[in-house]
């Protein structure tokens, strides 16, 4: 899909929410389009280290950044459950983000409604969306 096209999705959320979004270093600018296109105000990021180096032109990238937009009224986790911003998990698969992150959101937010969005696989607890699910 297109920048644009992602723009345009109609992503169903509450109105009080929050957006954790995957980007990688080359795309932050659209990442950052696309989070305001969805009605989410950035708020922070975390940087993902895959403890393996990539391809890339000016750097040959090993982090992925995790931004974190809120719509509403949404607040950040409890602060005896908040973890430093730099996520040290070893990638995996090609294009596959940790399973850590998504028990963090979980652990966080145990009682809100989850989605994944181009989501690879079901989760528990989450519902999914996107072509591979």
């Amino acid at each position: 899909m297109s920048v644009d096209e992602i723009c345009a999705l109609d992503v169903p959320s509450e109105d009080n929410a929050v957006l954790y979004l995957w980007a990688t270093a080359p795309k932050l600018l659209e990442a950052l389009q696309v989070m305001k296109s969805w009605g989410f105000t950035y708020k922070t990021q975390a940087v993902w280290d895959k403890e393996i180096l990539g391809m890339g032109y000016w750097f040959r990238g090993r982090h992925e950044i995790l931004l974190v937009g809120t719509r509403g009224k949404f607040s950040p986790p409890r602060p005896q459950l908040r973890v430093g911003s730099a996520l040290r998990i070893g990638r995996s698969n090609h294009s596959k983000q940790p399973v850590e992150i998504r028990a963090l959101i979980a652990k966080w937010y145990p009682e809100e409604s989850k989605i994944e969005l181009f989501a690879r696989e079901r989760a528990d607890g989450w519902g999914a969306w996107g072509n591979e699910v």
